[in-house]
């Protein structure tokens, strides 16, 4: 199943061209045509400066992993939805530059929304296919790389039909990204018929401590997707003040 799915990436995510800050947010980044590095000295740093170098041969799991134990996931604000945050806004403008056809405006706003987070599926997706629209082959290889990259590692995380064997995921807005994929569509948000979230040990049992997944039932498809989320749970105990025991 998960290489099933990772042809899917293949088919769907190379013609699909889609359409109050929080406390932990920052100052508007600026839309200037650039990435702006992040500087923390950490294994997120160290892997942003890797792929714009042109190094894209990572391990991505563990990239997207370092993005939630680096200080720059609090330069996006909280992880789940439900909060407006500067990375929200520059990818609500996108559909419209789109609409527009000022593909070089979504180049720009894809690149704010890569110095804000560098593991951004949507950002990687929008500036590599906008660049294919403008000529730029080189800029579009590269980010395709990366967000193929990305969309692999997730894929080879788990088969998504159990909360035993679930995707891998660091973010809600990746539940969204693969849901619209498999749907053969981009939307602006996945239309989720159920969601439940529980925990559960390797076997499948609950209990009260390990592996947390999110069910997600998808109108439309009749099918039921499984994301494994420990990571961002960890993260926001980590913001709630709870120490890990």
């Amino acid at each position: 199943m998960r290489y099933q799915l990772f042809a899917m990436f293949l088919l769907f995510a190379v013609p699909s061209f889609g359409q109050n800050i929080s406390k932990y947010g920052h100052a508007p980044v600026a839309v200037n045509g650039r990435i702006e590095l992040p500087h923390f000295g950490d294994k997120y740093s160290n892997y942003v400066q890797q792929l714009e170098s042109g190094e894209t041969t990572i391990d991505y799991a563990d990239f997207r992993n370092s993005f939630l134990e680096s200080d720059q996931v609090f330069k996006k604000g909280m992880v789940y939805p439900g909060n407006s945050t500067v990375y929200d806004s520059l990818r609500q403008r996108i559909p419209v530059e789109l609409d527009k056809g000022k593909y070089q405006r979504v180049v720009d706003l894809a690149k704010a929304m890569l110095s804000i987070d560098y593991t951004s599926l949507y950002a990687h997706m929008y500036l590599q296919k906008a660049s294919a629209v403008l000529g730029d082959t080189v800029t579009r290889n590269k980010y395709r790389n990366i967000e193929f990259g990305l969309l692999a590692s997730i894929a080879a995380s788990g088969d998504g039909l159990s909360c035993a064997t679930a995707w891998h995921i660091t973010q809600i807005e990746d539940e969204d990204f693969l849901i619209s994929v498999v749907k053969g569509e981009f939307m602006g948000e996945a239309t989720v018929l159920s969601q439940q979230n529980k925990s559960i040990d390797s076997t499948g049992g609950a209990t009260p401590k390990q592996n947390r997944c999110d069910i997600i039932t998808v109108h439309g498809t009749k099918r039921t997707f499984y994301f494994e989320i420990n990571k961002m749970m960890q993260l926001e105990m980590k913001m709630l003040g709870f120490k890990e025991e």
